[in-house]
Order: C-alpha cells, then structure tokens, then sequence
C-alpha cells in the first residue's frame, strides 16, 4: 500500500511540473476530469491493470495443472483410457466425468502432444513435451497466490492515450478487449506515460458494476478486488467451490437419502438403500432404519488440506462413521470419500421437491398394465410404439405387445449415473424404449420420465383389467367393435384428406387388433385402443405401420363425441395444426 500511495503522489508531482507548462490546457482536455491524469508505463497502478486483463489460466488446471497459462483450443487427451477431444470450456466437464467415475486418486491424463499454450500475457508457445509442459508450470505460483486479478474486469470498450516526456500526445488507441490491453502496455517504453480517458466500468465477480472516475479510483478498486473472491487457481479442480458453511447449510435443511454405500470397496448399498439422515444444528444426526427406528449420532465439519471434511459418528453402524473427504457437492447431492475404497452418496430428500419413494413406484408398476402414451428418443418420436402394452412383474421380467405380438425382457428400479431414480428397461428386440428412465412424475393413473438433456421422454397410463370397471371406456369399445367404419372426414387444419381413405372399410376387434380392406381385401392392420388419461380424459388410439400409407392416423386421439353410428376424434399438434377424424357406419 505505501508502494502504492508513493506512486499515486509521485504521478501527482508530475501533473504538477506539468501545470506549469503551455500544455496544460490541452493536456487535461484529454484524460477529463480534475485528478491525476498520467500513470506511468513501470508504475504500481499500471502493474495493477495488466494483472487484471491478464489471461486467466486456471479453468483448464484438470488438464495443465498450472493457472498462468491456458492450452489452445482444440486438443485432444486421453483420460484413464478414453480419448476426449477438447473444444470447448464445456467439454472439460467431460474429463471430469470420467475421473468421477472411478473416484480414486488414480486417475491418468495424457496430453497428445503438440500443443500451444497461451501465457497470462496472451503471448503464445508451442509445447513438444509433458516434460516442458511441467518445467513451465513449475514456474507458476499456485494456490491463489498469483499475480493475475480475477475478481473484476474492464468493461470495454476504453479509450488510452500515450504522452512522452515533454507531455505531447503521441497516440490515442481504443482498447476492445483483455488482450488488447496488455498488448498496450507490452508496446509501452519504462518512460512512457499513459492516459485513461474516464469515466470507465468495472464489473465484479458478482455481476455488479462500480463506475470509476479517476486513477486513484481504479487502483483502489483493483487493489481491493485482488482478495475479494475465490481465485480457484488451485489444481484440485473437484472441490466444486464450496465452504464448511454451505455444506452445514445444505446438511441442515432437509433430510438426506442414501443413494450408495461402498466400504472398502464392497458394496453394501442394498442396506441402506433410500434410508434417511437427518442433520439438526446442534451436532446431532439421526439415521432413520428399515424398521423405522431412529439411530443417534454426532457430525461436525471442518477444512483440512484436502479440503472440507464431515466426520461422523455411529455407535452401530460403522459403515458410516468416518471421517469423511467431501468431494462433491451439487445439484443436492454430496457425495464423500475416503481412501481405499470406500463411497457414501447422499441426496437431498425435502417433501417439496417432488421426490418419489422407491418402493411405492415398484408397487405401482406391478399392480396392473401400462400403455404407451409418448415415447421420445433423442427427441424423436417414436410413434410405431404408442398403444403398445407394458407388462412388468415381479422377477423382473417385462413384455411389451400390441395384443398379437410380444417382446421379453428385463427391469429394474434403481438409481441412474446422476442419483435419480430411474426405471430401467432392456429389451433387446425394441431399442426404442431399452433405457434409463429417470421418474419425473408419478400419479396413480400416469407415469411420466425425462430426461431433458438428451431429449429423452415417456409417458404411461395405468391399465388395470383392460379397464374393465370404466364405464366409459367399455361403451366406446363396444360401439366400435359394433361393425363395420369408413372415414367420413380427414382434416389438418384446413386441408381435407377424407378422399384419401375413400371405400376404406375399418373393422375394429376385441385383442385392440383394426384391419383395414377394400372391397373385403384386406390392406393394412394395426393397433387401436380406448384409454382413460387422467389429465386429456378419453383417448382413441390408433398405430398404423407406415408401410401401409395409413401413419397420419397413427395418434392418441382426443374422443370428442360418439353414437352408435358416429365417432368424431380430434388432435393439436405441437405447432398449434388441429386434426379431425371422423368414423360413420356406411
């Protein structure tokens, strides 16, 4: 600080000596404002501005392990065996993942050489070797304690001016960018003098913007933002940026599920499957058992060199007591560790976040059939499958059919790679559904899964006796398996399509089977189904083949009004189109 306030005075005697000149007039003109106007090219506060447009380094330390430089778009690595491709910040996640695979120390990263490096300075080397990789990361300063300053940046653009000793004006430059600064002052002679036109914009670590308006402003602002936020300048890349007091915070505010445990590296998650643990501010902590009894013990968390730590302590269940690395923490889950094989994950469980207990969605699932209402894969619709019939029981096999043919497989309930509860389906005739079903909502009547990264969804409705006890239900079937049907109308939107489906003669028949026949040749045959939806009521499902030219009529379709001669079907889609179906007895 006195280096600094020395500087400050200094750059005011040169204004001073300078007043007295001809210049002076013009001179103040340019930089605006009654405070110092010149900073000198070697001054502390010009050193403050090059740390703070330096290139920060340290978002890539999982792979260079070094905050002053940072390795150039593209490159490519190989991480525990599987090479990644980096394009992207986003894309060293995915080395992350893969490392948090295995949650072990050794974890193996192996850059393909060559590469380019670009230094704090923006200036750029190419690297031949892991071995001059590490020589010039040894050379970096690390655990905060570099030069760079991250916790604010310029606001650009910024309007520079350069002066010589004679205090003439001998450039003006506009400045757009981090790089562009520094290669300013890299052009800049130890006599030189600058100039910042003010005023200027700064915005924190936290979004806030501070307007300055002079040089003691900025350097003040600089020199305070310097301990202002965490840097994360070190290599250890997975602590997730989290505190003892956010950890407490999230322990204490809802009960915690167990999702894994893993002792020595057995794993005795069946256990303790979706077992509670409740945290309370006092230092207690209770372990909810599968006989609903309640187990006291005590936690407490604090820093230590490898991070944040959660000890615990259970008379009678040695499983858990430990003292526990913590090294993860996101989305509501915590996830510990502990040398030589040893992994406990746990997961938020609050009563208002929607969360569905295990056991009562196994339940569920066996107690009757499930239609197919949507399925989306990769954001696809697969439409060859809706109507079709899940069967799920309790050894774990399930079949999916459409009243004539039957697909085998397998089931499970259990938890997906992110802790969610998922149900999981392999069937190997049928890609379309063989996957990982994360459980977004569960009604009694409706099941609905997604996964809204890739695109994935599926919807069921609850089938029980082929809905023997709806009312309803049993009067359409029975109207249209009464006979013989011609499509009186076909529309989207304004266009109608009836003549295409012109003496098409559709018979409807009690294993959800409708052929279609011309003049009694038959020409197409498919799947057709009266299902209840608890949220769009009464739904007509029909599933047509493409190969039979009849894959428009292939929908779930909204049951409007029907008699003993006439059943009108209706349809939005997505895009707002509404589709009328109409079937008359000839």
């Amino acid at each position: 600080m006195k280096k600094l306030i020395s500087n400050i005075l200094r750059a005011a005697l040169v204004v001073l000596v300078f007043s007295m000149s001809a210049c002076q007039e013009e001179y103040e003109e340019v930089g605006g404002g009654n405070e110092e106007q010149t900073i000198a090219a070697n001054s502390s506060t010009a050193i403050l501005i090059q740390n703070t447009s330096s290139n920060d380094g340290s978002y890539d330390n999982i792979v260079d392990g070094a905050s002053c430089f940072a390795v150039q778009f593209p490159y490519t690595v190989n991480v525990n065996g599987v090479e990644v491709t980096i394009d992207s910040k986003e894309d060293l996640e995915v080395v992350e993942e893969i490392f948090d695979e295995l949650d072990s120390d050794q974890d193996i990263l192996d850059i393909i050489f060559p590469i380019v490096i670009t230094l704090s300075d923006f200036s750029e080397i190419n690297i031949e070797s892991q071995d001059q990789l590490e020589a010039l990361a040894r050379e970096c300063l690390e655990g905060g304690d570099d030069d760079d300053i991250e916790c604010i940046d310029f606001v650009y653009p910024i309007t520079m001016f350069k002066f010589d000793l004679q205090n003439q004006v001998t450039g003006e430059f506009q400045v757009e960018s981090d790089k562009e600064m520094r290669r300013f002052f890299a052009d800049l002679e130890d006599n030189e003098l600058i100039s910042i036109e003010f005023p200027i914009t700064l915005k924190k670590y936290d979004g806030t913007e501070v307007v300055i308006n002079g040089n003691s402003e900025l350097a003040a602002a600089l020199e305070m933002a310097k301990n202002e936020c965490d840097e994360d300048d070190d290599d250890d890349y997975n602590d997730d940026d989290f505190t003892v007091e956010e950890l407490d915070e999230l322990l204490v505010e809802c009960p915690l599920q167990v999702r894994q445990v893993i002792r020595n590296e057995v794993d005795n998650t069946g256990q303790y499957i979706e077992r509670l643990l409740t945290f309370n501010a006092d230092g207690t902590v209770y372990f909810s058992t599968s006989t609903a009894d309640q187990v006291m013990g005590t936690w407490s968390t604090s820093n230590t060199d490898q991070g944040v730590q959660l000890d615990l302590n259970f008379q009678d269940f040695p499983d858990f007591t430990s003292e526990w690395y913590v090294y993860e923490m996101e989305e509501g889950v915590i996830k510990l560790y502990k040398d030589g094989g040893n992994k406990i994950v746990l997961k938020r469980f609050c009563e208002d976040d929607g969360n569905i207990n295990r056991e009562a969605f196994l339940n569920l699932l066996l107690e009757c059939e499930w239609i197919i209402k949507e399925v989306e894969n990769q954001g696809e619709d697969v439409e060859r499958l809706l109507g079709y019939e899940f069967q799920f029981t309790a050894d774990g096999s399930v079949s999916l059919g459409n009243g004539v043919t039957t697909m085998q497989g397998t089931w499970q309930v259990g938890f997906n790679s992110e802790y969610k509860l998922s149900l999981m389906i392999s069937i190997g005739d049928e890609p379309g559904v063989s996957f990982e079903w994360p459980i977004r909502e569960m009604l009694e009547t409706r099941l609905e899964f997604e996964i809204e990264e890739t695109d994935h969804e599926m919807v069921l409705l609850r089938v029980c006796d082929d809905s023997a006890n709806d009312g309803d239900v049993a009067e359409i079937r029975n109207i249209a398996m009464g006979g013989t049907w011609n499509v009186a109308l076909y529309q989207e939107g304004e266009t109608d399509l009836t003549a295409t489906y012109a003496e098409m003669d559709f018979n409807f028949s009690a294993d959800h089977q409708v052929d279609v026949s011309i003049n009694a040749d038959p020409i197409a045959e498919g799947l057709w189904r009266i299902v209840r939806d608890s949220e769009e009521g009464l739904k007509f499902y029909l599933n047509f083949d493409f190969e039979y030219d009849l894959g428009e009529l292939t929908e779930d379709w909204k049951v409007i009004s029907i008699t003993s001669t006439r059943i009108e079907l209706k349809d939005e889609s997505d895009d707002g189109t509404v589709e009328t179906l109409v079937f008359e007895k000839p």
